[in-house]
Order: C-alpha cells, then sequence, then structure tokens
C-alpha cells in the first residue's frame, strides 16, 4: 500500500490534489482512499488530505500517520507543521522501506537547500511559478495543486502522467487545458 498526506493551505487545493491522485490511480486499476481533515475551514489556514493506492482493497479506515510521500503545498507550513511527522517510519499496519519515503515540497529552491533531516529524500518544484504562469488561481493567491502532481508523477513514477492529465481535464472545475498544462510542465521542472 501505498500513503500520500498532502499539506498545503485553504485555496489552494490540497483535498481537490488528494482526489484526483486517487482518481488517477483508479484509472490505473488500483484500489483507492481519498479523505481530508480540515481545522478551521478557512482561506489560508493549514489543510491537510490523505490519499492511500494499492493493488488490492483497502481495509484502513484512519490517518496515515505513516507516509511513504508527503506533498507539502506551501513551503511556509515546513515551520509551522511537522510536514516529516511519521515519514519513513515503520507502522504495524504496513513495513516501511528505509530510504523510501519522500518529501515533495513547492519551493524555488533545491533540495539539497532544504533543512530537514530523517529517513526520507526531498523534492522540489517550483509549482507557485508554474500555477501562476497559467493563470490558475491569482499572483497572490496561485492555485499549486495540478502543478504539484505532475511533479509527484515524475519524482515518484507511482501514477501515470497520460491518466493523470485526463483525471485533471475531468476533475477540475475550470480552466482544464491550463491545469493539464501546468500539470506536464512540472513534471519535467521536479528537482530530484
Amino acid at each position: 500500500m501505498i500513503e500520500i498526506r498532502f499539506h498545503g493551505r485553504g485555496g489552494q487545493g490540497a483535498v481537490v490534489a488528494s482526489d484526483i491522485l486517487a482518481d488517477t490511480a483508479f484509472r490505473d486499476g488500483k484500489y483507492v482512499q481519498a479523505f481530508p481533515m480540515f481545522g478551521v475551514e478557512r482561506r489560508g489556514a493549514p489543510v491537510t488530505a490523505f490519499t492511500r493506492i494499492d493493488s488490492k482493497p483497502i481495509r484502513v479506515k484512519f490517518f496515515i500517520y505513516n507516509p511513504d510521500y508527503v506533498v507539502v503545498m506551501d513551503p511556509t507550513l515546513v515551520g509551522q507543521v511537522d510536514v516529516t511527522a511519521g515519514c519513513g517510519v515503520s507502522s504495524s499496519y504496513k513495513e516501511q522501506k528505509e530510504g523510501k519515503a519522500m518529501i515533495l515540497i513547492n519551493t524555488s529552491m533545491n533540495p539539497s537547500e532544504i533543512d530537514l533531516k530523517g529517513p526520507f529524500t526531498i523534492v522540489t518544484v517550483d509549482a507557485t511559478s508554474i500555477a501562476i504562469k497559467h493563470k490558475l488561481g491569482s499572483r497572490q493567491a496561485p492555485i499549486v495543486n495540478t502543478a504539484i502532481l505532475g511533479a509527484f508523477a515524475k519524482a515518484t513514477g507511482e501514477i501515470k502522467l497520460d491518466l493523470l492529465l485526463d483525471s485533471i481535464r475531468s476533475h477540475v472545475p475550470v480552466k482544464h487545458e491550463e491545469n493539464a498544462q501546468a500539470a506536464e510542465e512540472a513534471y519535467g521542472k521536479v528537482v530530484l
């Protein structure tokens, strides 16, 4: 089972990203779960969303405490929320392979410039610039979810880009092609 935890801010599309990721894996014949966790439900407040993907039915029904992948949609959350919690650690219901865990951060910085240590690798993509370029959201509040998913596809190899683009086109409420183009651009610009 592959478990992904998204950290974002209200309005960035973390919940929609979780749903699109699940739909993409479902299109590939996988079993999936996607669900959010809300605190204060307002724009800009921290939001967490979760996705599980497996080749067999998923029986667990609780939050993801030991993710294989963490997606950080707003780099300012790194200092405010423990985005590394449980990352790269085995749990009672699944074994985590050493060094397999990965944290994908939306930032213009290189992975080597990020001060996070643990049993995981760090990958970056400047999803904010890509979202602004494709006019997704506003300059002050870009919606980075589809761009970050394109980077996720490239960095992890867990989902196929063509299926992701199909899922984006059917799930985003507006700007279908712009969102698909943002994902495709981020796929090519992820820094491993």
